[in-house]
């Protein structure tokens, strides 16, 4: 979920209840993860986080389950993010990989085991390499797979070869990261996606998914490529939290400015938008 700002950079804390609650109540997810990539978590506070993750779960945590996002390269400060987000009333953590310090892959471990034992809650590891500059090897997600509280995986590396003998090997839930993959990774034993686009086409892609365990490979096929021009003006002309704010905020949902150093959509993809919404 993003990270609804006042026009000033503030939070909006009453505005992130009013998108927490459309997009459960109207927008079909089954779950939120705040302070998150889309949520811009690396330009909030630690106190803001802690400020979102309450409103939020006041807002809709009687009917839905909300992740945190506490992932940082740091395995002290995730641990410290982890207690907060416990103490603050989240359901579950996203912890990606510690990024920029390029860990070797016993470090990996070491980081995720740190932060899955430090809390009650379960985790959902991130595998994004192409942000954090590090995979999670296939052997280390099958070792880690055996903790209690390491539940699985939003999946971002792109690799369906690696998935699919994880999926096959282990108990991990697979989460697609990549809103061009969902049905792809769903159809090899994935259980659902952590989506940008999600924000504004929510019950198209569970329409998708339905087709799909109804057995309607087609029609699951046909909103799949549906969904492409959506997928296409949000993923791959600016980044996402830019361009799915600029989408919110057409649609005159709670969302804002983004926060510097991201930059406010283009005009050109502003229109390209408004042609799609």
């Amino acid at each position: 979920m993003v990270t609804p700002f006042t026009p000033d950079g503030d939070l909006d804390l009453k505005g992130a209840q009013e998108l927490a609650a459309h997009l459960v109540d109207k927008g079909g997810a089954d779950g939120l993860v705040v302070n998150g990539t889309t949520g811009e978590a690396p330009t909030t506070t630690d106190a803001e986080k802690t400020q979102i993750i309450r409103a939020v779960q006041e807002a809709v945590g009687d009917r839905t389950q909300i992740l945190a996002g506490v992932g940082t390269n740091s395995t002290r400060h995730t641990i410290e993010l982890a207690h907060q987000a416990e103490t603050s009333g989240a359901d579950g953590l996203l912890v990606v990989t510690p990024y920029y310090s390029k860990p070797t892959q016993e470090g990996v471990e070491n980081h995720f085991r740190q932060v899955a034992n430090a809390t009650g809650l379960p985790a959902l590891l991130y595998d994004i390499p192409g942000r954090t500059g590090t995979a999670i090897d296939t052997e280390t997600l099958l070792k880690l797979s055996e903790h209690p509280r390491i539940v699985g995986v939003k999946d971002c590396k792109v690799d369906l070869l690696a998935t699919a003998r994880v999926i096959a090997e282990t108990g991990l839930d697979y989460y697609s990261g990549n809103d061009e993959l969902i049905l792809p990774l769903y159809s090899i034993g994935g259980v659902g996606t952590v989506s940008t686009v999600g924000h504004v086409v929510g019950n198209e892609i569970k329409a998708m998914l339905d087709a799909y365990d109804e057995g309607d490979n087609k029609e699951a096929l046909r909103r799949h490529q549906a969904l492409l021009p959506v997928i296409t003006a949000i993923m791959t002309r600016e980044p996402g939290a830019v361009a799915v704010k600029a989408a919110l905020n057409l649609l005159g949902l709670p969302s804002g400015p983004v926060r510097e150093p991201l930059a406010g959509a283009t005009p050109e993809l502003i229109n390209e938008l408004k042609a799609l919404f």
